[in-house]
């Protein structure tokens, strides 16, 4: 093993560069050589890359943001991008590629192992809404959830001041573990999640009995892709990215203004949005991405391609990188029903 790939592809997140650290500061340990691909898939397909070394990894370890760019760009879309990818996997003369991402990241990743056997992959699980299947915790998660908890400590003093209903709108598409958990943790009066529709009768009904007792604020944490029981996913444009994915956002106000229409309680919205990816990470996404970071590397040694690092409990462990994409790890509903225990 003489010369290894890695890339940060998709949303960033907290935690990044520290993966990228601890990938380089393992290789420099057994002599092995580091390139780092920038923004993504697409530094695969217009061979633009930079060597890593141990002193250009030095001090990385708190800045958020990946010092490698990424993108959300998608080879398969292409059949000559795929080819280029292979292309200049070889003319790097890359030995092997370690992959930092989420779903679609890895979803390229695995397939290219799968189909061409000359790509020797290994895999590193990133994602702030924690909906990737095959390993307990993601990085980026960590921190993206103590940000939304520190902005809705402060929403309460100011709706507690004005006697307002504030509704806070956070990530996640498919899963609601950052509402669930931001939500769980400030004490926010109600939790919707994608996996569960949204009934605006019983959300305003929650709310209604809660000023009977004579509070007269609520907070209503929302994820970005939680739908009305009618349907409809709420957008802010119809176009797709590259894999597919509509972009979200916009579900906080419709919901505010439902509210407001329904109870007569003043309502506000607060839209996180891109403040939870942006910024320092936490001791716990620093210590997970470190240990994911040597882990990758490890596995890169050992020759156990197609695999990637896992939290299993505390221990970091392996899976193979297709369970991780199979199917989104959604949120369990027996932790649900013990936030709904706290709701009003």
């Amino acid at each position: 093993m003489n010369k290894v790939g890695v890339l940060t592809g998709g949303g960033d997140c907290p935690g990044l560069n520290a993966v990228i650290r601890a990938v380089v500061r393992r290789a420099a340990q057994n002599s092995v050589k580091v390139v780092g691909i920038k923004n993504g898939w697409k530094g695969l397909v217009d061979l633009d890359t930079a060597d890593l070394s141990v002193d250009s990894v030095s001090g990385i370890l708190t800045k958020g943001g990946t010092i490698l760019g990424t993108s959300r760009t998608n080879p398969y879309k292409q059949p000559e991008d795929v080819k280029k990818v292979i292309d200049n996997y070889k003319k790097l003369g890359l030995d092997a590629l370690i992959a930092i991402g989420g779903e679609d990241t890895l979803g390229v990743a695995n397939k290219l192992f799968k189909e061409n056997k000359g790509i020797k992959v290994v895999g590193c699980p990133k994602t702030i809404d924690n909906d990737l299947n095959a390993t307990d915790y993601t990085f980026g998660f960590d921190t993206a959830v103590n940000i939304a908890m520190e902005a809705i400590d402060r929403l309460h003093t100011t709706a507690e001041s004005h006697h307002r209903i504030m509704v806070v709108e956070v990530m996640g598409r498919h899963a609601g573990w950052i509402a669930l958990h931001s939500g769980l943790a400030t004490g926010s009066d109600v939790i919707l999640i994608p996996e569960v529709k949204i009934d605006l009768d019983e959300v305003c009904d929650i709310l209604k009995k809660r000023h009977a007792r004579g509070k007269g604020f609520s907070i209503v944490v929302v994820a970005e892709g939680a739908q009305f029981k009618a349907g409809q996913v709420v957008t802010q444009e119809e176009r797709l990215d590259s894999f597919g994915h509509v972009r979200l956002g916009g579900i906080g106000e419709i919901l505010a203004q439902e509210i407001e229409k329904r109870t007569k309680f003043e309502t506000r919205v607060t839209v996180l949005g891109h403040i939870q990816r942006g910024g320092t990470p936490t001791a716990f996404d620093r210590f997970l991405a470190t240990r994911f970071g040597v882990k990758a590397m490890d596995l890169v040694l050992a020759g156990k391609f197609g695999y990637m690092a896992s939290l299993r409990g505390t221990e970091v462990t392996e899976e193979p990188i297709e369970k991780a994409v199979g199917t989104l790890k959604t949120v369990d509903m027996k932790l649900y029903e013990l936030a709904k225990t706290f709701f009003g």
